[in-house]
């Protein structure tokens, strides 16, 4: 039996398979469910589970990979994207050195941490407002733009 390199960030065991694929993939359906149903999102952290070598990668295999996707740089790299089931999104951290930290399966309408916080777009407002002010030809009335939408 070859002896399996531990991370310090995912709890394996050893080289024999655990049986939690499924289960969490159970899990990951009844909380779509749940989310359709009552509007109420799931987090799974999947680091906080055992997992064989190879199991994670059978989980994010199964689920796959969706249209949207998007890279984050708050305290570090992060990567968001849906999977190929529409609700169900993988959110995973790195570190420094670009190894995996955290990684969870959030069923939601739309991640967390993707949301514009308040204070942030408080901040926002002010620093456009202030470079219209300083904008030369600025007379401060306001127009609207057109969108083709």
């Amino acid at each position: 039996m070859t002896e399996s390199v531990k991370s310090p960030f995912n709890i394996q065991i050893g080289d024999e398979l655990t049986w939690n694929v499924q289960p969490i993939l159970h899990e990951i359906r009844h909380a779509l469910r749940t989310l359709l149903e009552t509007g109420n999102g799931s987090i799974i952290d999947l680091r906080s589970i055992p997992l064989a070598p190879g199991e994670e990668d059978t989980i994010l295999d199964a689920l796959g990979c969706g249209e949207v996707h998007a890279k984050l740089n708050a305290l570090g790299p992060s990567e968001i994207y849906e999977t190929r089931f529409s609700g169900v999104w993988m959110v995973t951290h790195y570190n420094a050195e670009n190894d995996v930290i955290s990684r969870f399966i959030e069923i939601t309408r739309f991640p967390n941490i993707l949301e514009s916080q308040r204070e942030d777009m408080t901040t926002s407002l002010d620093a456009l407002e202030a470079l219209l002010d300083t904008t030369p030809g600025s007379d401060k009335t306001e127009t609207h733009a057109e969108t083709n939408t």
